[in-house]
């Protein structure tokens, strides 16, 4: 499971929106939401993206795209 609003506060955090990070990664912006919301995943090539489109730390990672399997 995703930490949607953890994801949503680092695109914040990093001064982007949804659709800036969307078009970054070549994906709709209809895409990201599902996969935000859960609806369908981010496969491991779209969190690696995201990780370097934000600069996220391993921790953050971790955090928001595998809360269910570390906690």
């Amino acid at each position: 499971m995703i930490l949607a609003n953890e994801l949503k506060a680092e695109i914040i955090r990093k001064g982007e929106t949804v659709k800036s990070i969307s078009s970054k990664m070549g994906m709709d912006r209809g895409t990201f939401y599902r996969k935000m919301k859960g609806i369908s995943e981010f496969t491991r090539a779209d969190i690696r993206k995201l990780v370097d489109i934000l600069g996220l730390s391993s921790n953050v990672a971790m955090r928001i795209f595998f809360a269910d399997d570390v906690a």
